[in-house]
């Protein structure tokens, strides 16, 4: 089935069904390239910053949106998923994209809501997956299932979600699916915020305290160069303790291919600062390169 748009000469094409999809593409990809960027829809600039770079590098784009059921440990923040299904398809028609995938649970899942389970190595016990139980086995199972249905030569996420990408990374590399993985850096506001579909969910006063997150990782970054985990964990902790509008979940440092927690800082390695900050109900999450 494809959805019809209140655009005008969009020739942006919309599908609800794997099968009208797929003959489609087979129809009209060919020879020529295919970037897929996978969203769970209320799109920002960030978002479309990772479209209109899949649009540089490839031939033909399609996006998803999906919210996936499955990688959700909290029911309420599945139902309070923030959907502008109509705005998120004006966007993506400005920006050029070709295809727009918006299937339903039941036409995904095909009458098995659930998720399959996967060995990552370790990468899912840390951070996230410390907070967020089977959350990766669910992004991992419809992120693998995106892949079979679209058959894409390169495949887009964004570096907010940086666990993720590295858990994506692994699940390819597992599956032995044929797609390039391409990281793109965090599209932030202003004042620092890391977009997110969330932020508009913020009060006045959460979204003012919020630029502070972007900021104590930008002053652990300058203390890292000191060399001294300890000391960086305890300013960070010391930062939240008195704000009233956010109260910290985590906050780590890792290595930034094994997502390892650092004990002690090698010369050799890579290393990430990884924050989730609650402001109210609401979960942010940003992460920094710190060497």
């Amino acid at each position: 089935m494809t959805v019809q748009l209140t655009l005008f000469n969009s020739k942006m094409e919309v599908f609800k069904t794997i099968k009208s999809l797929q003959q489609t593409l087979s129809h009209k990809v060919g020879k020529s390239t295919l970037g897929l960027v996978p969203t769970m829809g209320a799109l920002h600039e960030g978002h479309l910053s990772i479209v209109k770079r899949a649009k540089e590098e490839n031939d033909l784009v399609i996006v998803s949106i999906f919210v996936n059921p499955t990688q959700f440990d909290k029911k309420e923040d599945f139902v309070n998923y923030p959907s502008t299904m109509q705005a998120d398809l004006e966007a993506l028609e400005a920006t050029g994209c070709d295809f727009v995938f918006v299937p339903s649970a039941e036409e995904v899942y095909q009458g098995n809501l659930s998720a399959d389970s996967f060995d990552f190595g370790g990468l899912d016990k840390v951070m996230e997956g410390k907070f967020r139980l089977d959350h990766f086995d669910g992004v991992a199972t419809i992120v693998k299932k995106l892949f079979l249905i679209t058959r894409p030569n390169k495949a887009y996420f964004g570096e907010k979600d940086y666990q993720q990408l590295m858990i994506i990374k692994k699940m390819v590399e597992m599956e032995s699916i044929p797609v390039e993985i391409v990281p793109v850096g965090i599209f932030r506001e202003k004042d620092g915020l890391a977009m997110s579909s969330r932020n508009i969910r913020l009060t006045a006063e959460q979204r003012l305290a919020a630029p502070e997150i972007y900021q104590t990782l930008l002053k652990s970054k300058m203390l890292f160069e000191n060399n001294d985990l300890k000391k960086v964990k305890n300013f960070v902790k010391n930062e939240f303790v008195q704000n009233k509008e956010l109260a910290l979940e985590y906050f780590e440092i890792a290595d930034s291919e094994t997502l390892n927690p650092a004990s002690e800082i090698l010369p050799e390695s890579k290393y990430r600062a990884f924050i989730a900050v609650f402001a109210g109900q609401i979960r942010l999450i940003d992460n920094i390169a710190l060497n």
